[in-house]
């Protein structure tokens, strides 16, 4: 049997999954698309059946790809799970009565029941199971409540066949049904709704937003750095670098071979960073690199998505991020694209067309700089002067900005509008956002790990056979006569396709003037991104994509040193 769980989004449904199958599911895109959806199995008696987590959707009449997704995956279920939010019946009932209309069998769990005694909300259970025709059970998800019953009705699914309705006789339906079941009594508000009113507030929600973002950026960079410098640099310092060591010496310490698995020695020494080798480099850039900032920013996305913030500040910067062809939800990868480019990228997954994660995606590698890079040009720029880095910062929101409008029009496709339904404010169940954070990061980790080890294979045979020398002296008069930087610079901005920061430290014994500085810094920001950066950027985009974007990237750098050039 196939249970398909359907519901509008931020209703619960991927709480209602995590506690049907546990841990043992599988994150996939379904085919043609790249609308994320997740599979597991659950226990029905003696028999096991697939559950399948569909994309969120407010209606069977779709107005984006994953609502298109959402009803293509209806026509290969045996039984729908209708996950309903109890305390908004008039807006979830719709989607309800489009499955009826379907005529596939459905069960109603009544989701986040509990806030409905907090709400002074009063649903009378059996008339509304007489009107739809279905088992309706209560549940709360978080805590579990109601699971056991939802399993145990999955059989007695029913399938009423209502007749096809239009829009409006199917909302006057729905005002009937709710009008027969519910009542509300009047109730003082909470502290949590006094706090949910100030988050989508102008004045008050902009506070609200800047002070959880800049809270999120810490905790993600806190914990990133943390992991790094007490779990894994340890690990591989003094456990994985002897055996690489050993390993070095049975290989004669260099040729081909060596320079594939190990990559070169450093001043005799195995360095994680710049040897970059198949067991050196090719292992510390995804689990001591990547790893930990992906495990925070999950950690902390899974958090700001359970107790109900996200859909807040996406509605605070909806009308911002439409200028540059993106909606509300957009400005979270942005943000944390400031701690590390890679769970940005990542994040652009929360967006609903092809067209705003490609464009979030280049904006995020163009010009958002990631921690490592800002402490470099804080460090090298700022020693010239404020003024220096303020005009690097200044360069790159303005490309943000320019760029964003020009990918807006440039870019085919559509930008939807933000139709979200804000949930009210709970307290996390930790239990199931860690299973969440779990499941997110070894998907990571299963994606990632082959395409690192290809990408260090390539661009080591590449290094051994000196084409990226080649590379180097063919720009050598680009970088020369158009940037304005001497020709020793071309090997650190090649450099900086492998790690940004040290390709900008390597600029440091040239000699640079102020300017150059300024040039350098601003360029090696929006060329090509870390190698880290790329990898993702190839699993989220696609072949065709990450190069249309690699081409964007390399003009938009060229041209914005250019103007640099010449007016600085």
């Amino acid at each position: 049997m196939k249970i398909l769980l359907m519901g509008n989004p931020n209703v619960g449904k991927s709480v209602v999954f995590s506690r049907l199958t546990g841990v043992r599911v599988i994150a996939s895109n379904y085919p043609g698309t790249t609308v994320g959806y997740t599979r597991g199995e659950t226990k029905l008696g003696e028999d096991t059946a697939e559950v399948i987590d569909v994309p969120g959707t407010y209606t069977l009449e779709p107005t984006s790809e994953a609502e298109e997704v959402a009803l293509e995956m209806l026509h290969t279920g045996d039984v729908v799970i209708n996950v309903v939010n109890a305390t908004n019946l008039e807006r979830n009932l719709y989607l309800t009565l489009q499955l009826l209309e379907k005529g596939v069998p459905v069960v109603v769990a009544l989701n986040i029941w509990d806030d409905t005694k907090h709400l002074g909300i009063d649903i009378n259970l059996d008339k509304l199971r007489e009107l739809l025709g279905v088992p309706v059970v209560p549940t709360v998800a978080v805590t579990g409540e109601g699971i056991k019953e939802l399993v145990e009705n999955i059989p007695k699914a029913a399938s009423p066949r209502l007749p096809p309705r239009s829009r409006d006789e199917r909302w006057a339906a729905v005002g009937s049904i709710v009008d027969q079941v519910q009542n509300v009594t009047h109730r003082h508000h909470t502290w949590r709704e006094r706090l949910s009113d100030a988050s989508v507030k102008p004045l008050s929600g902009g506070i609200i937003a800047l002070v959880i973002m800049a809270a999120s950026f810490i905790v993600v960079r806190f914990i990133g750095e943390s992991l790094i410098g007490y779990v894994f640099d340890p690990l591989f310092d003094n456990l994985w670098a002897p055996v690489l060591m050993r390993l070095s010496e049975l290989l004669q310490g260099g040729g081909f071979l060596h320079d594939i698995v190990i990559g070169k020695l450093i001043g005799g020494q195995v360095d994680f960073v710049q040897s970059f080798g198949l067991l050196s480099g090719g292992l510390y850039i995804p689990f001591a690199m990547v790893l930990p900032y992906v495990f925070a920013f999950y950690l902390v996305l899974s958090l700001l998505e359970d107790v109900g913030y996200l859909p807040r500040l996406a509605v605070m910067v909806d009308t911002i991020m439409h200028r540059l062809g993106l909606h509300g939800y957009a400005i979270i990868p942005t943000l944390l694209g400031f701690g590390c480019n890679v769970p940005a990228v990542l994040a652009t997954r929360i967006l609903e067309s092809k067209r705003e994660r490609f464009i979030a995606a280049t904006l995020i590698s163009i010009a958002v700089p990631c921690a490592a890079l800002q402490a470099m040009i804080f460090g090298l720029v700022g020693a010239r002067g404020v003024q220096y880095v303020v005009i690097v910062y200044g360069t790159l929101f303005v490309v943000w900005i320019i760029l964003g409008m020009i990918l807006r029009f440039a870019v085919r496709g559509f930008t939807p509008e933000l139709l979200i339904e804000i949930p009210p404010y709970r307290l996390p169940q930790w239990r199931a956002m860690l299973q969440k954070v779990w499941m997110r990061v070894s998907g990571f980790l299963v994606e990632a790990i082959p395409i690192i080890l290809g990408a260090v294979l390539v661009i080591n045979i590449l290094y051994f056979f000196g084409v990226f020398e080649a590379i180097a002296s063919f720009t050598a008069p680009v970088v020369t006569n158009l940037l304005g930087l001497p020709e020793e610079a071309v090997t650190a901005i090649v450099i900086g396709f492998l790690r940004k920061d040290v390709a900008l430290g390597m600029l440091a014994p040239l000699a640079l003037s102020a300017k150059q500085l300024v040039i350098g810094s601003v360029v090696l920001a929006m060329f090509f991104p870390c190698i880290a950066t790329f990898v993702v950027l190839l699993r989220e985009l696609g072949v065709v994509n990450m190069l249309k974007s690699m081409g964007i990237m390399i003009a938009a750098a060229l041209i914005t040193g250019g103007i640099l050039n010449l007016i600085l």
